[in-house]
């Protein structure tokens, strides 16, 4: 049974810092991205940021640029999202995801149950 634990949310001021983390177990295997999602009241989901396990590639959303920084500990099957300058619009659940791709085919994702982050003064 894969599993997701992600760990970091908390409340904190504008101008503040968080850090998210997400181990995946060791029993998924063949994980080609991880990254998060996150999702506040009233607005769609929308992807924050990812890494590609093997090679490091990094994507994020254009509102966190300069300000997040993802990063990975193959050691530890666990990725990290380090959040400075922290604002009230990133209030939101963060939901860590890996997505796995065998065969050149992508297959399964998995999911954290999520962590929430609010910034507020």
């Amino acid at each position: 049974q894969g599993q997701l634990v992600e760990s970091g949310g908390g409340l904190v001021q504008p101008g503040g810092s968080l850090r998210l983390s997400c181990a995946a177990s060791g029993s998924i295997s063949s994980i080609e991205v991880m990254g998060w999602y996150r999702q506040a009241p009233g607005k769609q989901r929308e992807s924050v940021a990812s890494i590609i396990i093997s090679g490091g590639n990094i994507n994020y959303v254009d509102s966190v640029k300069g300000r997040f920084t993802i990063s990975r500990d193959n050691a530890k099957n666990t990725v990290y999202l380090q959040m400075n300058s922290l604002k009230p619009d990133d209030t939101a659940v963060y939901y860590c995801y890996a997505h796995t791709l065998i065969a050149g085919t992508w297959k399964n994702v998995y999911w954290g149950q999520g962590t929430q982050v609010t910034v507020s003064s």
